[in-house]
């Protein structure tokens, strides 16, 4: 037995080594971690558990029959993150590059799928080179079974991607369709071309970083929720975010125990400037309403006119959505409707309340918004708010203007409680071009033509750009004093929180993609 025991141990110190000791020194002179360090990192102490150590690739052509590696470029497993059951895989990229082969792939899938039966969260360690190139189809069939169950597991379970270094061509796809992705500056990028090609075909000369880094992609285009500093900061990220978060769509958000005291906020009647068109930031009302500190705030730099994130209330999680006046006055446009919409639908997927700031003029006008279909992407904010079942409350601060009053989660497509402070102006649009319009032969008639229309604005802003018309009509619950919004709030959400409501029978709604 002694001698069976040592060749299990000799085979383990073999896995551990990933793919030697030189490649190990290599990793950490990039700045980077081990595939096995970043778990350390991830998991509660003591708790991973790995699967597949000692698996190895099949292959035979290109000389591969004589390079192998036990684990084969991957490791998979499972433990527990902050007390709570969590699978992981981290890609190891001492070994072919961290290359995905049919082994490698199939390990992966085991994961997935032990995460789909036993309803935890899935987090990915992205750190390949993409597919192993010497296995040919089986490796683009291995991204094709990990794609199916990023799909059938979406909304299902929460999935997680940190990029710790390269992402390339297909590889991009099954982070993208994960719930959060968070990239490493200057050490991670994902592109579906590199460089050489865009160079070869468009003649543009591009560096990696610029092309596919974590801060394009952050500020960009969007596809990275998190451009972090360095890899322990995304750990960090990982597990600030799964902590707001539940292990599935059947359970609820993990709750931190609070006892009500003292809820009103003196400083909150103080934000919101006199003067209607000057910019405030919208953080300042978030941080002063929610739990102190508990602000995460998700796509920082992408479509900064709309700030997104998740807060705690009273000790339970709730996902924020809130127009920001101190960017384009807090306008919708094409990148915030849809990064509004994309967050909308995963709170909505995981049982977390919504709680929506308004203070919005309208939506963007231009041809650029026009030719590249702020219709199309403004209707999915409007459809995600409208098919979202979870509690959902609207505090209107000040502009709520037009089509976008309705599409920021109005009465009218189902928010369950409507509040609006005094400085609220409800309209379909603002005094100054309502006048110009309603009273455009008054105007046209008079002498002195600036000053009746600052006379019809005013006429025009006293009727309706308040919150009194609307609160006649029960469109608005109720007219609060800025103050008490953080104590309506804790009340309104305790009073909602057995809402049930389901949506018609069907197989899936057809969002406007």
């Amino acid at each position: 037995m002694q001698d069976k025991l040592k060749i299990l141990e000799q085979k383990k110190a073999e896995a551990l080594l990933g793919g030697g000791q030189k490649r190990i020194d290599s990793q950490h002179k990039k700045g980077k971690l081990t595939a096995r360090e970043r778990i350390h990192f991830l998991m509660d102490e003591g708790t991973f558990e790995e699967i597949g150590m000692l698996v190895q690739h099949r292959s035979n052509d290109f000389g591969l029959d004589k390079e192998k590696y036990l684990g084969d470029g991957v490791v998979t497993g499972y433990g527990n993150v902050n007390g709570r059951l969590t699978y992981v895989f981290s890609q190891d990229f001492t070994v072919f590059g961290g290359s995905l082969s049919e082994t490698h792939a199939e390990k992966i899938c085991k994961i997935m799928d032990l995460a789909m039966k036993n309803g935890a969260p899935v987090i990915g360690l992205n750190d390949s080179g993409g597919a192993r190139i010497q296995e040919g189809v089986v490796s683009l069939g291995g991204y094709a079974d990990i794609f199916y169950r990023n799909v059938r597991s979406s909304g299902v379970i929460p999935q997680l991607s940190a990029i710790m270094g390269p992402c390339a061509g297909g590889a991009v796809y099954s982070p993208a369709m994960t719930d959060f992705i968070l990239m490493v500056e200057n050490t991670s990028y994902m592109f579906v071309t590199g460089p050489n090609v865009v160079k070869t075909v468009t003649h543009e000369e591009v560096s990696s970083e610029e092309l596919g880094g974590a801060i394009t992609h952050a500020s960009k285009s969007g596809v990275t929720h998190f451009a972090c500093a360095n890899e322990v900061e995304a750990i960090n990220y990982l597990k600030q975010l799964l902590s707001y978060v539940p292990q599935n769509c059947e359970e609820a958000a993990p709750a931190l125990p609070y006892d009500i005291g003292n809820e009103i906020r003196e400083d909150l009647n103080k934000i919101i400037p006199e003067n209607a068109n000057q910019p405030y930031d919208i953080r300042e009302v978030i941080e002063k309403v929610i739990d102190d500190n508990s602000f995460l705030e998700v796509h920082k730099l992408f479509a900064e006119n709309i700030v997104v994130g998740f807060a705690r209330l009273a000790g339970r999680s709730i996902g924020i959505v809130a127009n920001q006046p101190a960017v384009l006055a807090g306008v919708l446009d094409i990148n915030s409707s849809t990064k509004a919409a994309r967050f909308v639908r995963f709170c909505d997927s995981f049982n977390i309340p919504l709680l929506v700031f308004e203070d919005v003029p309208g939506f963007l006008p231009g041809t650029d918004q026009e030719w590249n279909a702020i219709i199309t992407n403004g209707a999915k904010l409007l459809y995600a708010f409208s098919e979202a079942t979870v509690p959902r409350i609207t505090v209107i601060t000040r502009k709520a203007y037009g089509g976008a009053y309705d599409v920021m989660n109005s009465k009218h497509i189902g928010a369950d409680m409507n509040f609006a402070w005094p400085s609220a102006e409800i309209a379909v649009m603002g005094a100054k071009g309502a006048a110009e319009i309603i009273f455009k032969n008054d105007i046209a008639a008079a002498k002195d033509k600036d000053a009746k229309w600052k006379e019809k604005e005013a006429e025009y802003q006293t009727m309706f750009a308040n919150p009194y018309r609307a609160a006649e009509r029960g469109f608005i619950d109720e007219v609060i004093e800025p103050k008490e919004t953080r104590l309506k709030l804790i009340k309104a959400f305790k009073m909602l929180e057995n809402k049930v409501d389901k949506l018609p029978k069907k197989k899936h709604g057809n969002i406007p993609l």
